[in-house]
């Protein structure tokens, strides 16, 4: 079964990739199962203009191949392979089991990093034309529908945001939602109404896509589910925003999760229910779901399982955490060495 790791992080995406700079730089030498679709999310989007630090705008992938190198570079390990079951610790201190397939991987800590996937219409031409006109992103893809007939597909407040985003771009914007009454809160259900370029289609369900002779989206197959007529409208994308699905199956039944999927923290933390196992980005967050936000959770969750490390005191210290004071102040100690505390905290920048 091979020595005991001091962190495992599975899966990636700039959470996973954050958690295994902060954890490589605390020496801490993380091994991460990446997953066969390394990356998440990010590695299916094209310009990515909203991450500080790219003021020229970075591709999706090329992001996520500098967060993985980054973290690399400090002492990272990866193995892109999908993890097919964990067990958790028996007792206070032992570490927990993660395995892919048979073979099996220790380790103090584990921190889930496993994301969220958009929720699939499953309907015919929805996969084919994935990337050719169907996109679930209007904030990533908009732009490539400039003075273009667009649909979305749902009755949330995403779809109702995501509609007002892309009626900045496209020429007409059709709202299709299964139900004359919407989910939205009422504030983004009026915005979009009053976008001029916004209309709406109720009670339709999408059927099907289909191409055109460019074999790029053309129209798709609309049903009303009060007259089960069925029309075609004309387009050239349509924007998936039924919601998502946090990829906690090989967790669920061992950490808390809350009725739609998503790993349950305490409070601000990263802390699941189970002591030296913490839950960091997309995977416990469904409200934001920004690479950024991902990212900050990741950086949370390096921390917390760094702090256990250091202070639990049925696990072995790790040697690069030996010693008093707050790992936070101790990574930015060079900084601070000469400010004197006020009032008694001492503060990190």
């Amino acid at each position: 079964m091979g020595d005991i790791e001091q962190v495992i992080i599975v899966g990636s995406g700039p959470a996973g990739y954050t958690a295994a700079l902060y954890t490589a730089r605390a020496n801490l030498r993380p091994l991460v199962f990446e997953g066969w679709q390394w990356g998440g999310l990010l590695q299916q989007t094209t310009d990515v203009e909203n991450y500080p630090g790219f003021p020229a705008g970075i591709m999706g992938p090329e992001l996520m191949q500098q967060m993985r190198d980054q973290a690399e570079r400090f002492g990272a390990r990866y193995v892109t392979e999908n993890v097919t079951r964990i067990e958790p610790a028996t007792a206070p201190g032992e570490p927990h089991t993660v395995y892919v397939d048979d073979e099996a991987h220790r380790a103090y800590t584990v921190i889930l990093a496993m994301g969220a996937e958009h929720k699939k219409l499953g309907v015919p031409g929805e996969e084919e034309l994935g990337g050719r006109g169907v996109s679930y992103c209007a904030t990533c893809d908009a732009a490539f529908f400039k003075d273009r007939a667009t649909i979305i597909v749902g009755g949330g407040d995403s779809a109702m945001e995501e509609a007002i985003f892309l009626a900045k771009f496209s020429s007409k914007v059709v709202i299709v939602h299964r139900r004359d009454e919407f989910r939205a809160s009422k504030i983004m259900l009026e915005r979009a109404r009053e976008t001029a370029n916004i209309e709406f289609m109720t009670p339709y369900v999408v059927e099907e896509f289909l191409a055109g002779d460019n074999g790029q989206l053309d129209r798709a197959v609309l049903r009303n589910l009060d007259t089960a007529e069925t029309t075609e409208l004309p387009m050239h994308g349509a924007f998936i925003a039924v919601g998502h699905e946090p990829q906690s199956e090989v967790v669920r039944g061992i950490v808390d999760v809350d009725p739609s999927g998503y790993v349950l923290v305490d409070g601000r933390s990263t802390r699941t229910n189970v002591p030296g196992i913490f839950a960091a980005g997309d995977l416990v967050d469904h409200t934001y779901r920004q690479a950024v936000t991902a990212a900050g959770s990741g950086c949370q969750a390096a921390l917390d399982a760094e702090w256990y490390l250091r202070d639990n005191p049925a696990v072995p210290t790790p040697p690069s955490l030996e010693g008093e004071g707050d790992l936070a102040e101790r990574e930015w100690g060079a900084t601070l060495i000469d400010r004197e505390p006020q009032r008694g905290v001492t503060r990190s920048v």
